[in-house]
């Protein structure tokens, strides 16, 4: 386990988005209404309804989960530098945070963008970072 401790922060991180995605679904749940639905049970679309804002940033970080947990893990498991590997996932894992915060409680699309692009770009770095080091 000693060759996994340079990259704390990056598993510590992991942890951190899976306690997001977990509080995310259940705050999604809040609120629903049979008269507010679609057929297929999801809110319908509404950006000033709460209960469809809270929908989409559960899916919008379940959506991200494979992207970010393959990046992050084959960074580790590689040997990529411990420091970027922190590095990009803590920057992800707050960028999501905040992102959630957003997307959550305001309509501001520009700050949700912004940290969307953020967290694009830290899994994107990653994913880089571990294929170079592969090669």
């Amino acid at each position: 386990m000693e060759m996994f401790a340079e990259y704390s922060h990056a598993i510590a991180s992991l942890g951190i988005w899976a306690i997001l995605i977990s509080v995310l679904s259940g705050y999604s749940t809040i609120g629903r209404s049979a008269e507010k639905r679609c057929e297929c049970g999801k809110p319908k679309r509404d950006y000033s309804d709460p209960v469809y804002r809270r929908e989409r940033a559960f899916m919008n970080a379940v959506e991200w989960a494979g992207p970010f947990i393959a990046a992050t893990v084959a960074g580790i498991l590689i040997g990529a530098n411990p420091f970027m590997v922190n590095l990009f996932a803590s920057i992800f894992v707050v960028a999501r945070i905040a992102m959630a915060i957003v997307h959550t409680a305001t309509e501001n699309q520009a700050m949700r963008s912004l940290f969307f692009a953020i967290g694009f770009f830290c899994v994107l770095g990653q994913a880089i970072l571990s294929v170079v080091t592969a090669l």
